[in-house]
């Protein structure tokens, strides 16, 4: 049976391979090149994840089946969107290890999410993931606006979602 915890630092080494291996099924879709490498593995690490889970603006939850990581969702405490003014809680990150898609995991993580955050949640997802954008439009995440993910001097057209219009006081 799955369980959704906090984080603690002994999941640090875990949550640092199964980023790489999403990550890297996700993005390097043509292979691994130095600067793909370079950015996955500078910024997955036990200290990185040792970080988010000290730190009071962040909220770090996984899915567990007994001793065994499945997904995880990273929540910025206090990220606004300055697309339309939409409040709240950014989900930094949602992984969920390949071999578990399609079994409620990403939901569930999301519905952990929104007990703690409202309706406040917003993300970006990268424009060429057709499979995460597809999942967020499902859940109810509506496309609002387009940004950039830049890394050595490459940029990567992102989508803004939000789960709802939650306007903030102007």
């Amino acid at each position: 049976m799955n369980l959704i915890r906090d984080a603690t630092a002994a999941d640090c080494m875990s949550l640092t391979a199964l980023s790489i291996q999403v990550w890297l099924h996700t993005y390097a879709t043509e292979g691994v090149s130095d600067d793909l490498a370079r950015e996955v593995l500078s910024t997955f690490t036990p200290a990185y994840f040792q970080d988010l889970i000290g730190d009071p603006d962040y909220r770090l939850l996984v899915d567990v089946d007994e001793d065994n990581l499945l997904g995880y969702i990273l929540l910025d405490l206090d990220s606004p969107c300055e697309t339309e003014n939409y409040g709240g809680v950014e989900v930094d990150t949602l992984y969920v290890q390949e071999h578990f898609h399609g079994r409620g995991i990403g939901r569930a993580l999301l519905d952990h999410a929104k007990q703690n955050a409202g309706e406040r949640l917003w993300l970006t997802a990268w424009a060429g993931n057709a499979q995460a954008l597809g999942f967020y439009k499902a859940y109810g995440f509506a496309d609002i606006g387009m940004t950039w993910h830049e890394f050595e001097e490459q940029k990567y057209e992102n989508r803004i979602l939000a789960l709802k219009k939650t306007r903030l006081p102007t």
